[in-house]
C-alpha cells in the first residue's frame, strides 16, 4: 500500500489495528505518513509516571511524519489511520502547523498522547464512519477524504482545549522551527538555515527558543540528533558507522564524541545496555 505511485491512491491508508498488514509496517515510505493509532479500550502502551492513569480506555497515540522507529506490530484493538504528509501541502499555513504541534507532543522527537474521555469517543466514532465509508469506495474522492480527514483532526485539536490558531507568532514560529527540524536535521545543523526559513535572524530565532523552550536551536538540534541515535542504536541493522554518517557525522570517531558528550556512553555502551534491557537472554 505505501509504495506511492499513484498519489491520489495511496494517501490514505486505514485498517483495524490487528489487521495491518505486515507491508506497511515494512514499507521504507512509511516515514513520510502522519499515523493515528486508536487503541479501544486497551490499556496504555507508553510510560506513565502517574500509576492512576494506567488505565484501560481508548487511548489514542499520533506519530508524525519522519519519525522513526515506529511500531512493527500491533495485537491491540483499534484503528490505525494514516495519512500521506502531503496531504497538508495545499493546506493554510496555520492549520498545518497546528497539525504538527498536535502529533508532536512536548518534546523533540516524540509523539502525541490522549486517553479520550466516552462523549469524545462517541463524537469521534461517528467522523471516522464516514471517513472510513469514503475510504472503502471503489472511486474515492480525494477532496471528500482530505475535508473529513480535517474535520477529524479539528475535533482532536478542539478537544485538547488548546487555540492552536490563536496563538501568538512567536508560538507559531516555534511549531515552524519543529516541523523543520523534523525534516531535516539529519542534515542541517546549521543555525542560520533554520532563522532563514523563518525570515528572522538567527540571534532572534535563539531568544523566542530560549524564552519558550529553555534551549538554544543548537540544543535541540543535539537532543534531536541523540533522540534519533539511541533509536537507531537499539532498532536498526546498520553499524554505529552508518548511523553516525546517517545523522550527518562523516567521522565515527567524532559522531561517537559526540554521543559520549551528549549520554555519558559511548555508542556501543548504550547499545548493549538497551538491548539487554529490552531482549533479555
Amino acid at each position: 500500500m505505501l509504495q506511492p505511485v499513484n498519489p491520489e491512491k495511496d494517501l490514505f491508508f486505514i485498517s483495524p489495528l490487528k489487521a495491518v498488514p505486515l507491508s506497511f509496517f515494512e514499507s521504507p515510505s512509511r516515514e513520510d505518513y502522519f499515523e493515528i493509532a486508536w487503541l479501544k479500550n486497551e490499556e496504555p502502551i507508553h510510560f506513565i509516571k502517574d500509576e492512576a492513569l494506567y488505565i484501560k480506555g481508548d487511548w489514542m497515540y499520533l506519530i508524525p511524519a519522519n519519525r522513526s522507529p515506529r511500531p512493527r506490530k500491533s495485537g491491540k484493538n483499534g484503528v490505525l489511520i494514516a495519512f500521506h504528509k502531503s496531504v497538508l501541502d495545499y493546506e493554510v499555513k496555520e492549520f498545518s502547523l497546528d497539525v504538527i504541534r498536535l502529533f508532536l507532543g512536548k518534546g523533540v522527537g516524540s509523539f502525541s498522547t490522549i486517553l479520550l474521555e466516552e462523549d469524545m469517543v462517541s463524537e469521534l466514532e461517528c467522523f471516522l464512519r464516514v471517513l472510513q465509508n469514503e475510504y472503502e469506495q471503489l472511486q474515492k474522492n480525494l477532496l471528500v477524504l482530505k475535508a473529513l480527514l480535517k474535520a477529524f483532526l479539528l475535533k482532536l485539536m478542539q478537544y485538547k482545549t488548546q487555540n492552536f490558531t490563536s496563538q501568538g507568532l512567536n508560538e507559531k514560529r516555534i511549531y515552524h522551527f519543529l516541523l523543520l527540524l523534523e525534516n531535516h536535521f539529519r542534515e542541517e545543523k546549521s543555525v542560520s538555515f533554520y532563522a532563514d526559513k523563518l525570515n528572522i535572524t538567527p540571534k532572534r530565532l535563539n531568544q523566542i527558543l530560549k524564552q519558550k523552550t529553555g534551549k538554544t536551536i543548537t540544543q535541540l538540534l543535539q537532543e534531536r540528533a541523540i533522540v534519533e541515535a539511541k533509536q537507531e542504536l537499539i532498532l536498526s541493522a546498520q553499524t554505529i558507522k552508518e548511523i553516525g554518517y546517517s545523522l550527518g557525522f562523516e567521522d565515527r570517531s567524532y559522531f561517537s564524541r559526540f554521543f559520549k558528550k551528549m549520554t555519558g556512553l559511548t555508542p556501543e555502551q548504550f547499545q548493549k545496555q538497551a538491548k539487554a534491557r529490552i531482549f533479555p537472554v
